[in-house]
C-alpha cells in the first residue's frame, strides 16, 4: 500500500469512530519510549557483561524487563540505521543506505513508524539527532510525524556537543550560553530536559517519544585537533583513574546518559505513566575507535569481533533493553532474533495500527507480551556503501559476509563461537551458497547506492 493511500485509509478509519470510543481506545494504547545512544557497544554495560563503567540504571531497567541477547542494530553507522529504524525497510531495500553528507533526506513516500502512530492518535516528539532530512527537506521530522521536533541541524552538527544553535520545529534556537568561548549548554542535557516535559505534558493521548541522544559518539573535528573529542562537562566519578583521557571521558559519557535514563524512568513513575509506558534502549550500531577512543580499553564490543563501519556482529549487534512495568515479566533475557526495521510493525501492532504491506520488518510485540504466534525470520540482510560494498546474512546461527565485492562470503557458526574468527566455508557449500542466494535477491539497486 502507498504511503498516501496507506494514511488516508487509516484517516477515514478514524473518522468512522465515535468520540467517545475513540478516546476509550487512546486510552487503552500504550506510550512509547524509544532511547537511542550513539555508538554504544555491546559490552558497554554492566547487564552485558561490562566491568568497569557505572551503568546502574540500565541494569536495573535489564533486571525490570528484558534484555535481548541477538538484537541488531540496522546497520553499522548511524543514518542507514535510523532509516531502518523509521521505515521498517532493511539497507537492501531502505532510501537510505550509508552516511551521505549533506544528509540524504526520507521522501514523501518514505512512510515512517512515526506517521503510523500519529494517524493511531499518538503525540510525538523528537530530541536529539535525526540524520533522515535536514531543514526545509522532505524527509524534515515535522514532515515525517513529530509534533515536536528539537535537535541538531544535520548529522556532522551533531558532532559537537556545544553547539551555538538547535532546531526546534521549523526554527532555529540560539544557545547563548556556548557563544564564542562559552561552553555551558550541553547538548545531551537540553535533550534529556525536553524529555522530561513532553512526559510531564500528560494529555488523554497516548505518546511516542524517541530520544536519540548522541552519546558516546565522538565530536571528531575536536579529536583530530585536541587529541580527545570525547566531550563531556565532568569526568565525575572517574576523575581520579589512571586512564587514558579520552577512554576516561567516554566512560563520563556513558555513566552520564545512564544517569539521565533514570531521570527519564523516575518521571514516568512520578506522572503515573510507568505502567502504560513499553520503553527501548539501545544503541545504534557498535562502538568506534574515534576522537581518541581505544575500543579495547573497555572491551566495547564484549565478546563479538568487529566495531562500527565493519558487518561483523560487532559493529551491528547491540545492547537492546525493553521494559513495561505490569506488562513484560522482569529478569527476562530473549535471544530472539530481531533488528532495528522489526520496531516499525511492532509499535504498529501495540498502538493497534496496521503496519504497511512489503515491509522487511516483522513484530516481536508477542515476545515482549509472553504470547504464542512469534513468528521468526528467514534471515536478516545488511548492505553498507562506504569505504567497499559490503554484504551480511544472518540466517539462524549462520552467519555471512561478504568484505567486498566479487570477494568470496566468509562463513562463520555463532552457535560455536561469537568471536567470526574461524571461516567454516570451505566446509559447507551448500551453506554459501545459499547465502549467496539471499544477497543476491534481497536487495534492489538504488540510484544513490551505486554498488562499486
Amino acid at each position: 500500500m502507498k504511503r498516501r493511500e496507506f494514511l488516508a485509509a487509516a484517516a477515514a478509519s478514524a473518522a468512522a469512530t465515535s468520540a467517545g470510543m475513540a478516546q476509550a481506545q487512546a486510552a487503552r494504547k500504550p506510550n512509547i519510549l524509544f532511547i537511542l545512544a550513539d555508538d554504544l557497544g555491546y559490552g558497554n554495560l554492566g547487564c552485558y557483561g561490562g566491568k568497569q563503567i557505572e551503568t546502574p540504571n540500565l541494569d536495573r531497567m535489564a533486571a525490570e524487563g528484558m534484555r535481548f541477547t541477538q538484537a541488531y542494530a540496522g546497520a553499522t553507522v548511524c543514518a542507514p540505521s535510523r532509516c531502518t529504524l523509521m521505515t521498517g525497510y532493511h539497507t537492501g531495500h531502505a532510501r537510505t543506505r550509508g552516511n551521505k553528507y549533506p544528509d540524504l533526506p526520507l521522501r514523501p513516500q518514505d512512510l515512517t513508524v512515526t506517521e503510523i502512530l500519529k494517524s493511531a492518535g499518538y503525540r510525538t516528539g523528537l530530541f536529539g539527532k535525526w540524520s533522515l532530512g535536514q531543514l526545509g527537506s522532505t524527509g524534515y521530522p515535522t514532515r515525517k510525524g513529530f509534533d515536536e521536533w528539537f535537535g541538531f541541524f544535520s548529522q556532522t552538527h551533531a558532532h559537537n556537543y556545544y553547539p551555538e544553535h538547535l532546531l526546534e520545529n521549523d526554527s532555529a534556537f540560539l544557545l547563548r550560553g556556548n557563544m564564542g568561548s562559552q561552553r555551558k549548554d550541553y547538548a545531551h542535557d537540553l535533550f534529556t530536559e525536553r524529555g522530561l516535559k513532553f512526559i510531564e505534558r500528560r494529555t488523554d493521548q497516548p505518546f511516542f517519544l524517541k530520544l536519540a541522544y548522541t552519546i558516546p559518539h565522538a565530536n571528531n573535528e575536536l579529536g583530530r585537533d585536541t587529541g580527545n573529542g570525547m566531550e563531556v562537562p565532568s569526568t565525575g566519578s572517574y576523575a581520579g583513574k589512571d586512564w587514558p583521557g579520552p577512554d576516561k571521558n567516554f566512560a563520563a559519557m556513558v555513566t552520564r546518559l545512564d544517569a539521565d535514563v533514570g531521570q527519564i524512568m523516575a518521571k514516568l513513575k512520578e506522572t503515573g505513566q510507568d505502567r502504560n509506558t513499553l520503553v527501548i534502549f539501545t544503541s545504534d550500531n557498535g562502538p568506534h575507535r574515534e576522537g581518541g577512543h581505544n575500543p579495547e580499553f573497555f572491551n566495547d564490543n564484549g565478546p563479538l569481533r568487529g566495531i562500527k563501519r565493519d558487518l561483523y556482529d560487532g559493529g551491528i549487534r547491540v545492547p537492546f533493553l525493553a521494559r513495561w512495568a505490569g506488562t513484560i515479566k522482569p529478569g527476562q533475557t530473549s535471544d530472539h532474533l530481531c533488528a532495528f526495521w522489526d520496531f516499525l510493525p511492532t509499535a504498529s501492532d501495540l498502538a493497534g495500527a496496521a503496519a504497511p504491506k512489503g515491509i522487511d520488518g516483522i513484530s516481536y510485540a508477542p515476545t515482549l507480551l509472553g504470547k504464542p504466534g512469534q513468528r521468526q525470520h528467514d534471515y536478516l540482510y545488511w548492505e553498507f556503501h562506504e569505504r567497499t560494498f559490503q554484504q551480511a546474512v544472518r540466517m539462524k546461527d549462520w552467519k555471512g559476509v561478504r568484505p567486498g565485492p566479487g570477494k568470496p562470503v566468509e562463513l562463520y557458526n555463532l552457535k560455536s563461537g561469537l568471536d567470526e574468527q574461524t571461516n567454516v566455508a570451505a566446509g559447507n557449500p551448500s551453506i554459501v551458497a545459499n547465502i549467496e542466494k539471499i544477497m543476491a535477491s534481497a536487495r534492489t539497486e538504488s540510484p544513490d547506492w551505486p554498488v562499486k
